[in-house]
């Protein structure tokens, strides 16, 4: 696969992980939020197991490497998942993916932390800008200043979902991402089901009496936003590593947000589009791409 069709691919990623949100959104108004999550992640995990064993990819593991892909559903599956659900019953979707825009700085930030990655004044400044755009977005809600409790919910999704990526990051050095994300999802399945039983015990009642655009909307985005979307997106960070995969998603928040107004009706506001450019900034500055170029360019200067 070569680097050009990759980002091609991780584009379209991008498309279908703005329109999830939406998606998302318009699933919790009709099911549950846990035992949805549940249900969607299990058929993404089936389908990426199917698509593994059609392949004869699949390999016995290690116990290390299923305790460590065991400890990113947790994070990656059943908290950032639950918690994005519930989180989504109240707050939009484009403040929703607005928040989720922070991904990529979190995860920057995290390596710095844990990975020992180099934090330089331009990637501080980054991170700085990035959550500032974000608290702009949540400390207003169209109509005055205040915190909704299902940002909060989104924020803390957010967190997880970066502490999930940088184990990916770990155990993708010996475990090939279709079989990371078919056991990923497996497992986070699971953990949301039991979840869902204990919180929601009449969640999967929820599921009788669909329409037929629910049912759509609801095995789209598990096969081709969760499933093929995370086959993919771990592919590309074993292909072009993780700070330059991340960059793509700039563009999650803004396919969400043009999916929100164009299928939810929501409105876009002047202080969400500011939050979306300083978070984009904050994104460019804060995962290194810009050192990145800045010193691509005194070496080509240099030579």
């Amino acid at each position: 696969m070569s680097r050009s069709f990759t980002y091609l691919l991780l584009t379209l990623v991008m498309v279908i992980w703005g329109l999830n949100v939406v998606a998302v959104k318009y699933l919790v108004e009709y099911i549950s939020p846990i035992a949805m999550q549940g249900g969607r992640i299990f058929v993404a995990g089936i389908a990426a197991m199917t698509t593994l064993y059609l392949l004869k990819e699949l390999r016995k593991l290690t116990l290390k490497e299923v305790a460590v892909i065991t400890l990113i559903a947790v994070f990656g599956q059943l908290s950032h998942h639950a918690l994005l659900a519930v989180g989504l019953v109240e707050t939009t979707a484009s403040n929703a993916s607005l928040i989720l825009g922070l991904i990529p700085i979190t995860t920057a930030l995290l390596a710095v932390i844990f990975l020992k990655d180099r934090l330089t004044i331009l990637r501080l400044l980054g991170i700085g800008i990035g959550f500032t755009g974000v608290a702009l977005v949540v400390m207003q809600n169209g109509e005055g200043m205040g915190i909704s409790r299902g940002d909060l919910f989104v924020f803390i999704s957010m967190i997880c979902q970066a502490i999930s990526f940088i184990l990916i990051k770990i155990v993708s050095a010996t475990v090939s991402s279709k079989q990371l994300t078919a056991v990923m999802l497996l497992n986070g399945s699971m953990m949301l089901f039991a979840t869902s039983f204990i919180i929601e015990p009449q969640g999967f009642s929820t599921y009788s009496n669909q329409t037929p655009i629910v049912w759509i909307v609801f095995f789209s985005s598990a096969i081709f936003a969760t499933g093929l979307g995370h086959i993919l997106y771990n592919a590309a960070i074993q292909k072009i590593g993780a700070g330059q995969t991340a960059i793509f998603n700039n563009l999650v928040p803004f396919f969400a947000l043009i999916g929100s107004y164009l299928f939810l009706g929501e409105r876009i506001y002047g202080y969400q589009i500011a939050g979306f450019l300083l978070i984009v900034c904050g994104v460019l500055l804060g995962t290194g791409f810009v050192d990145h170029k800045l010193n691509k360019q005194r070496l080509n200067r240099a030579a």
